[in-house]
């Protein structure tokens, strides 16, 4: 689970973040100490209290086929993790083995701070193609893919019905979106058709896929923003602000833009998949609420599709068992467990159905079924560099003190030399 236009560093903390882990790349290498037989202890480092229960029987599954081994889990809140992974790592230490994302992968393993995985039997066939490519880097797995997520529209069903509104179904448009939202729009309630969220993961990173444009090259080397596709993506969504069938930036800055949805005072909202759970579990919407496929653009209805990977720390004094533990957490076994919790889909083929099943109150398919034309999540080797460019400037075209045309000219030469410096 990721939303991409979280505030992010300046450029010059990104740098010196790059040098803290090039520092580590230098220290000294560990040792397989656990080779002997010897009781071994694993840390496990990971970010999501909900998912820490699934992670628990996961370790003790571990811990049955190796009795020797012990795996500590260790939860660090999302907005904590990195800066405290980051700081371990610079030490020449950290976890044993823990979660990773896109925007951070790369930055990691060019620094030395990953053991490639290429020697743990673990078959691409059996995730997602997006997910191995996500997680390789110059030709070598270092993540091995635990869950993904894709992309879709929840909506209100009491709304809608209020409205006298057809639900969203697999053939909306993007023009099915705009007038359903525009029917929905109550002033005089202070309902919204929709919240159009600066959020890159839910919104507009998927339009501007859906326009035919991409953020950034496969390669990691040149922006799209400077694109009429993505100016396509963009205004998608500052056009339902700017015609009222949205709360406005500075509305979704006072009220986050989920508030208005869980509070039925938005009609749909865009979310991951890892939503659904969290639907289920509020008591205010659980009854009111269903899921339904993103509505198509010029060139289709594609979600980005993420998912977090498990990694094994390159020093770790027990090498050999971290990677075995990184893709044993990712395989069959663990990804059954993963699924029978709901919350999270997990990555190994074949074992989504169970995720599907343990809600069988929502659409979940959906999700799913996005797989078929799903996009990589952008990244590049600094990442989060050009994230804080594109969070600063598009608050200014969500805000309307930049237009769409005027701001992504700024974010295309701007993002452009901050994946130029990448390659200095």
């Amino acid at each position: 689970m990721l939303r991409s236009t979280r505030p992010g560093r300046t450029v010059a903390a990104l740098a010196a973040s790059a040098a803290a882990l090039l520092a580590f790349s230098a220290c000294a290498s560990g040792s397989a100490a656990g080779d002997d037989g010897g009781d071994v202890t694993i840390d496990y480092a990971i970010w999501d209290q909900n998912q820490q229960p699934a992670m628990e029987e996961i370790a003790a599954a571990f811990t049955e086929e190796h009795p020797n081994v012990t795996i500590d889990i260790q939860l660090t809140p999302y907005k904590e993790y990195f800066t405290k992974l980051q700081t371990a790592v610079s030490g020449g230490a950290g976890p044993d083995v823990f979660w990773m994302n896109g925007p951070n992968f790369q930055l990691y393993a060019s620094n030395g701070v990953l053991a490639p995985l290429d020697d743990e039997g673990i078959a691409a066939s059996d995730y997602p193609q997006g997910l191995i490519d996500l997680y390789t880097y110059d030709g070598s797995l270092y993540g091995a893919p635990k869950d993904f997520d894709t992309v879709a529209l929840w909506y209100n069903t009491e709304l809608f019905d209020a409205a006298g509104v057809e639900y969203p179904s697999a053939d909306w448009t993007w023009d099915d979106l705009k007038a359903a939202a525009a029917k929905l729009t109550d002033p005089a309630a202070g309902v919204y058709g929709i919240a159009a969220t600066q959020y890159g993961q839910e919104n507009y990173y998927d339009s501007i896929a859906q326009a035919g444009g991409e953020v950034v090259s496969a390669d990691g080397t040149e922006t799209g923003y400077g694109s009429p596709e993505a100016l396509e993506g963009i205004t998608l969504w500052t056009d339902l602000i700017e015609a009222g069938s949205s709360p406005t930036a500075q509305q979704m800055t006072d009220t986050s833009a989920e508030d208005f949805f869980l509070s039925g005072k938005a009609a749909m909202f865009q979310n991951g998949s890892w939503a659904a759970v969290a639907y289920a579990e509020n008591p205010d919407i659980a009854e009111k609420v269903n899921v339904a496929p993103l509505a198509a653009g010029p060139e289709g209805n594609q979600s980005v599709i993420h998912g977090i990977g498990n990694v094994a720390n390159a020093k770790s004094d027990e090498l050999e068992i971290a990677k075995e533990f990184a893709a044993f957490a990712s395989g069959e076994q663990a990804a059954k467990i993963q699924a029978e919790t709901g919350t999270v889909i997990p990555a190994f083929n074949g074992t989504q159905q169970a995720w599907v099943d343990a809600l069988p109150q929502y659409d979940l398919q959906v999700y799913i079924d996005a797989l078929e034309t799903a996009v990589p999540y952008p990244v590049s080797k600094n990442t989060a560099a050009w994230n804080a460019i594109e969070s600063e400037i598009l608050s200014q075209v969500w805000a309307g003190t930049l237009t769409p045309e005027d701001g992504l000219a700024q974010l295309a030469d701007e993002m452009q030399a901050a994946l130029d410096a990448e390659s200095e």
